[in-house]
């Protein structure tokens, strides 16, 4: 299928001599399955008609921004804007071109193109005689809108209106539709290869340490690896990765945010300040269960001590528990089970007790398994499919078994 099929383009028409070409780009677009609504400014009705864009677009050509015939609701470019899935200027005059630059809205073109939004791709093809596209303003023009995200679709070189031989002449309309197109693919295979674009994912990570003393401390076996190869799949697949990772001995991952903390109280107080802000978050950290009720600055001296030591433990908060509380209807959390014994009963115990969409059970103290080796085994349990026991996958590298984690999460969301 052409990737126009079904797509929903705003065509832009400025006064310029190229504007003649348009019945051609309309009717393009149009052939290739698009949607078309054509905004045109005052000076372009000098060189095309808005009749022959209607006829051949079947919609309403706009031009007068004031246009009673346009106020259904008091906000038609807003919604006009949100409506297109791309729109192109072509031509576009100078005069356009430092418009939409620097946002002066004296047009109805200008004004729906300043309210597009951001993830709306904006192709703005010039088309002017060759001193004018040279001209210092124009080239600091391009710049801006490009910084802004604009696609800009350069002139070719030819013959111009004004007989010279030169750069200005607007690209033949086949040219233009198939820039279209083959942006518009290659969106369509990115959005296939990076399922999770655009998507927040909050990964926790490694151990927590609890401090006895200012030497001492309590902690466990894990190494991160299994939350940094979560990180590096999810970034991957396009999301936008932030990591809080306890004290750990491996790289971290690059590219991406990482925030360090110690404590389990930092971790939850970290996590808890981002609630708000993911899609999904993996809770792999191993998070210490118990914390000294008295950290003690300084070093516990063996000599001021009888032969045994007791430590007073509390509990720490339960990051899980709290994050699945206050998960929002669009947000998917995943928590980690790593049991000894009844592996899978214990895990789909914590998935109902602690309001998450998936746990990951693992067992401790066998081959290929937990916590600091590089391969893990698994077995994944979605709240969906909570009456089975899973899928259990065979020991594999961590960074695999990431990715048919990620696998699951896509396929459940």
């Amino acid at each position: 299928m052409n990737a126009l099929q079904g797509k929903k383009i705003i065509l832009g028409v400025t006064g310029s001599i190229s504007a003649y070409k348009t019945p051609y780009i309309v009717r393009g677009l149009m052939k290739a399955g698009a949607e078309v609504r054509v905004v045109m400014t005052p000076s372009s009705t000098q060189f095309v008609t808005p009749l022959v864009l209607n006829n051949l677009s079947k919609s309403p050509v706009i031009v007068d921004m004031f246009d009673t015939s346009t106020q259904n609701d008091g906000s038609w470019h807003i919604h006009l804007a949100h409506w297109a899935d791309a729109m192109l200027i072509a031509p576009c005059s100078m005069k356009t071109l430092a418009s939409i630059a620097y946002g002066y809205t004296d047009t109805a073109l200008s004004c729906v193109a300043v309210a597009l939004p951001t993830s709306t791709p904006l192709f703005i093809a010039p088309a002017m005689d060759t001193d004018m596209w040279k001209y210092h303003a124009t080239l600091t023009n391009l710049e801006v809108l490009k910084k802004n995200g604009a696609i800009i679709i350069n002139p070719e070189e030819g013959e111009l209106a004004s007989g010279i031989i030169g750069v200005g002449r607007l690209p033949e309309p086949d040219t233009l539709v198939a820039e279209l197109e083959h942006y518009l693919e290659s969106t369509v295979k990115t959005e296939i290869q990076k399922p999770l674009l655009g998507k927040r994912v909050l990964i926790t990570s490694g151990p927590t340490r609890e401090n006895i003393d200012s030497v001492r401390f309590i902690s466990n076996h894990s190494s991160g690896k299994m939350g940094f190869a979560l990180a590096t799949v999810s970034q991957e697949l396009g999301a936008d990765v932030t990591v809080i990772s306890g004290p750990v001995c491996i790289p971290k991952p690059t590219d991406m945010k990482v925030i360090d903390v110690e404590s389990a109280e930092e971790m939850y107080q970290q996590t808890l300040s981002r609630s708000s802000e993911y899609d999904i978050a993996i809770m792999a950290a191993a998070v210490a269960d118990f914390t000294p009720k008295h950290s003690l600055v300084g070093k516990i001296k063996k000599e001021k001590t009888d032969t045994e030591l007791t430590l007073e433990l509390t509990q720490t908060k339960d990051i899980l528990a709290t994050i699945g509380t206050m998960k929002k209807e669009h947000q998917y959390v995943v928590g980690f089970a790593l049991e000894s014994e009844h592996v899978i009963e214990y895990a789909k115990s914590k998935l109902e007790r602690k309001n998450c969409d998936m746990i990951i059970a693992n067992q401790a103290n066998i081959h290929n398994s937990g916590f600091g080796g590089d391969n893990n085994i698994v077995t994944i349990i979605t709240k969906s499919q909570f009456a089975s026991n899973g899928k259990q996958l065979p020991p594999m590298p961590k960074l695999d078994c990431a990715r048919e984690i990620f696998a699951a999460i896509i396929s459940d969301i």
